[in-house]
């Protein structure tokens, strides 16, 4: 069944032009939302026992038995050593057909796709999931010899982060993953493919597997800072379309126990009608080590609407939080791109600078064609990671299709 996603594209450049977030993979039919969810801002820390049983009431996740022996299993931070980072190689024309995804051409997002696999694989091996029929592309594209190419693990689309596994390590040479029970973003997209990668890939990787019951999310939905601590808007995760049964504390409960951690972080989030994702977090808000965030922060010439006062609230939730451990977390703004400068024309365009993906000796990021803001950022990064190379890529492409690197990257810790 080929989902009807309408192109959300005006015409010409606007003037103040408005952040998105995968904005132009709107499913036909969807009521202009366009406001802040109505839940209270902050954080919250709620023992499980307090949920009331009923329906959508997540059971706790069991902690499976990896090589190492057995213990807590936490979802890390990115920043730890990784194995390896999966990716998924788009194929579909249906959703990659130029009148889509903010008229990015099949083409166009499979060179963005190569691009990032290629760079990624300077520094660590990557793995590709592509479909049979198209497995030879991907192997010719990404021709780094740190990129393998597997055909055996079917794919709809390329947002690994959302699809795949959430890989977890004991601090005792164990390894496991849980899945989010990945649904298209609510049913918004065809994804019956995607919805058996996490399992897939966990089963590839020969790590036990556990879906998390009764809670459904996305990789690019939960932040984690490997110590306890996660971020999370309200307006993806109290989707209805996700998880209308559950309350807040029902779902922060399956949260914290598939995390293994103790406190989320919440930001009510903006409810856009063409953004499916119903605001990531990982396009905004970002841990960068424990006690220490980075939160993207609007442009000078943004439009004052939805989206910029989303990005100063989660800047102010955040820079007044504490974590887990109780301690306040130091957050680092980074200023996003002038959307009139930027090389797309494309009013919907995700110009996500905290979108970086974090692997062994480097940080991936975007560049966007602002050759100010675009060096301010890769600046912001080398300070926050100073032991790491700072790479810079255009992926205007994957922006236009809306979401970054960080969305179409998985990465597997070392145990």
């Amino acid at each position: 069944m080929n989902e009807q996603i309408p192109t959300e594209d005006r015409p010409g450049r606007p003037q103040a032009p408005v952040l998105g977030r995968r904005r132009v993979l709107a499913a036909a039919g969807l009521t202009a939302v366009g406001v802040v969810w109505a839940a209270n801002s902050g954080t919250s820390q709620v023992a499980q026992a307090a949920d009331t049983p009923g329906c959508g009431t997540p059971s706790p996740t069991p902690t499976p038995t990896a090589t190492g022996g057995t213990g807590t299993f936490r979802v890390p931070i990115d920043t730890v050593r990784h194995t390896r980072t999966w990716m998924a190689w788009p194929d579909s024309t249906a959703i990659w057909n130029g009148s889509r995804r903010g008229g990015t051409s099949l083409a166009g997002i499979q060179a963005n796709i190569a691009l990032i696999a290629n760079t990624i694989a300077k520094y660590e091996p990557v793995i590709m999931c592509a479909n049979p029929a198209s497995a030879a592309a991907a192997k010719k594209a990404c021709s780094a010899a740190n990129v393998t190419v597997i055909s055996t693990i079917p794919v709809d689309d390329c947002w690994m982060r959302d699809s795949g596994p959430v890989f977890r390590t004991n601090g005792a040479g164990g390894l496991d993953a849980v899945g989010l029970n990945f649904d298209g973003w609510g049913n918004k997209q065809t994804h019956a493919k995607d919805a058996q990668v996490a399992a897939l890939v966990a089963a590839h990787a020969g790590v036990p597997f556990t879906a998390v019951p009764g809670f459904v999310a996305e990789g690019g939905a939960i932040e984690a800072d490997g110590a306890g601590t996660l971020m999370a808007t309200r307006s993806s995760i109290l989707d209805p379309a996700r998880n209308g049964a559950m309350t807040q504390a029902q779902a922060e409960a399956a949260m914290l126990a598939a995390y293994g951690a103790t406190k989320v972080i919440w930001f009510d989030g903006y409810i856009d009608s063409g953004d499916i994702t119903r605001d990531h977090v990982d396009a905004t808000s970002r841990f960068v080590e424990v006690g220490k965030g980075l939160v993207q922060q609007p442009n000078v010439k943004d439009a004052h609407d939805g989206w910029y006062n989303d990005e100063v609230n989660q800047y102010n939730v955040l820079s007044t939080a504490t974590d887990a451990t109780g301690g306040a977390v130091r957050v680092t703004k980074i200023g996003g791109p002038d959307y009139n400068v930027i090389r797309s024309a494309n009013a919907n365009f995700v110009g996500s600078y905290a979108n970086y993906y974090v692997c062994n000796g480097a940080v991936i990021s975007a560049q966007f064609g602002d050759s100010k803001a675009d060096a301010a950022a890769k600046a912001t990064l080398q300070g926050l990671f100073p032991g790491r190379v700072i790479e810079q890529l255009n992926i205007d492409s994957v922006g236009a299709g809306g979401g970054g690197i960080h969305c179409v990257t998985q990465p597997q810790p070392v145990p």
